[in-house]
């Protein structure tokens, strides 16, 4: 017997389609770098975190999060939420500058990494390609005060369209740095460790996409990490050709790929629940909005 239960989003929203996208891997480091440039969000992570010993772990449990709350039951993305937040409330991180501590969870560190993902997933989403009307990343932007509120902010606080996510980049850019730690990232996400034989791998695939993610970035982060921002025309060409690529790639050999919550989606909601930009280009799409 199949579980009817769509989870939190359901077949017929933006985030659905969007996040089933191959362009979310990239999108995922370009958050990363982004996120490093808030310098209490970045210390927190640096202070509390496995990612050095454990970088590719790190990142498929990452995605395996992303995947349950988007394609998972209700039920699963509750409780995939409740033990995070659970590990979050017991950090904390100590400000080197100041000496001060601080919370893991504080409502501002945790709004930060909502936008910096959102942004992330939604700007490069759209240079590659990606079919959406101004009004569908709006709606995006709106479910995603479900995730939001997953990690523990009101969903009242969170930009709730493209207009005021942007107006929170320019309201947040004043508290933006690259710090010592930021660049640490930088590197870390430039080259990370993997064994002998994979190293050519990592060289030759990751470093393009590492690549390629950072120059996504937008233009004051640029500025931050003191680098000159490319032609905006070139990155976009580049995201394009990229995006195509990997989209070439058959679906159900793409879904197949850890976590796999995409396969155990339509297994539980039947044929035609997939993600489909063609959903998209037929405006058969609906909010769900947050609780």
């Amino acid at each position: 017997m199949r579980d009817a239960d769509p989870g939190l989003f359901g077949p017929d929203s933006v985030t659905w389609q969007l996040h089933g996208d191959p362009m979310m891997w990239v999108a995922g480091v370009r958050a990363l770098y982004l996120q490093a440039l808030h310098p209490r969000a970045v210390r927190g992570v640096l202070q509390n975190s496995d990612f050095r010993a454990d970088p590719w772990g790190r990142l498929m449990r990452t995605a395996d999060y992303v995947g349950v709350i988007t394609y998972g039951t209700t039920l699963q993305a509750e409780r995939a939420a409740a033990r995070i937040r659970g590990v979050h409330r017991r950090l904390t991180g100590t400000d080197p500058d100041t000496g001060a501590r601080f919370a893991v969870d504080a409502p501002e560190l945790l709004l930060w990494v909502h936008c910096a993902e959102i942004d992330s997933y939604l700007g490069v989403a759209r240079r590659s390609g990606f079919p959406l009307t101004p009004a569908q990343a709006d709606a995006y932007v709106a479910e995603q005060r479900q995730a939001a509120r997953l990690v523990g902010l009101d969903p009242a606080d969170v930009p709730g369209d493209t207009g005021q996510l942007a107006a929170y980049f320019d309201k947040v850019r004043a508290e933006l740095a690259a710090t010592r730690e930021a660049f640490e990232v930088f590197a870390f996400i430039q080259s990370p460790p993997v064994r002998t034989l994979l190293a050519p791998a990592r060289d030759v695939l990751w470093r393009r996409a590492a690549a390629l993610a950072y120059d996504s970035l937008p233009p004051f982060a640029h500025e931050l990490y003191g680098r000159p921002a490319p032609a905006e025309a070139t990155v976009d060409r580049a995201l394009r050709v990229t995006g195509a690529g990997l989209r070439a790639i058959p679906a159900a050999v793409r879904w197949q790929l850890p976590p796999a919550r995409i396969v155990k989606a339509v297994g539980r909601l039947g044929p035609g629940t997939h993600p489909s930009a063609y959903r998209l280009r037929q405006g058969r799409t609906v909010t769900r909005p947050a609780p």
